[in-house]
This record gives structure tokens, C-alpha cells and sequence, in this order.
């Protein structure tokens, strides 16, 4: 179950002021781009990414892998930056995945990464920035 009350607050007419329409459509909706379409699938650079809608620093480039699923995947996010909700629409039982300060949907989390983690957390590119860092 989401939190009643986050850190980053905003009405729906300022989260639509702020976001493009599919961004916001996933964000603030819980819908999912098309799979193959966004920007960070076959993005493989070194850097951080953040959550689009309040800036929330959420997952590494060093744990992100190409998991051929179409979307962004990564097998862990940095600590208490994700919210865990039980999801059963469309006649799945999964785990919704959203940020820890303004609720907003990620995508969702499975049990089936071929890492250590054995995690494989599947994020809509439209919900997420990317920032490069040097190493």
C-alpha cells in the first residue's frame, strides 16, 4: 500500500505542469511505455539516474544490465529510494515499484535477474534522468 503523505507533494495540475504527457501518464497514472522505445534500455553509460518527477537519486549505472525485456533494468536501487506495493491489476500479482519521496511509479520489481541480486527491477525510461559521472 502507497504512503498517504510523501516528502515531495504536489497537486496533479502541478505534476502535469511539470511532466510531458507520457511522462506523466506513468508516472502519476501507473501506465508503461512501449517496450523497446525509451531512451535508457540500451543506455549503458556510467552515471546515476534519478527519479524524473522530484529529482530523487534512485538506481547506479553499476547495477544496471541488459535483460532483453525493453525497458531499463537494473538488479538493485540505492538504499530507501524505493517504495514496495503489492500490485495485482491486469490479473498479475507483482510488485509495483515506486519512488520513496513523491510516490511516483517506477515499474515494477521480479525475482527472476540473472545477478547476485536475483532481482530484475523493469523501469519505464519516461520515469527516470540520466546523469553521466566520471570514474
Amino acid at each position: 500500500m502507497k504512503k498517504t503523505k510523501y516528502p515531495v507533494e504536489k497537486s496533479e495540475q502541478e505534476w502535469r505542469n511539470q511532466l510531458d504527457p507520457l511522462s506523466y501518464s506513468v508516472l502519476r497514472q501507473q501506465e508503461t511505455e512501449p517496450p523497446f522505445t525509451g531512451e535508457y534500455d540500451q543506455h549503458f553509460e556510467l552515471g546515476d539516474y534519478y527519479c524524473k518527477a522530484c529529482g530523487e537519486k534512485l538506481y547506479t549505472s553499476n547495477n544496471k544490465f541488459d535483460s532483453g525485456c525493453g525497458w531499463p533494468s537494473f538488479d538493485a536501487s540505492l538504499p530507501g529510494a524505493i517504495e514496495y506495493i503489492k500490485d495485482s491489476s491486469h490479473g498479475m500479482l507483482r510488485t509495483e515499484i515506486v519512488c520513496s519521496q513523491c510516490g511516483s511509479h517506477q515499474g515494477h520489481v521480479f525475482h527472476d535477474g540473472p545477478t547476485q541480486t536475483g532481482m530484475r527491477y523493469c523501469v519505464n525510461s519516461v520515469s527516470i534522468d540520466f546523469k553521466a559521472r566520471e570514474e
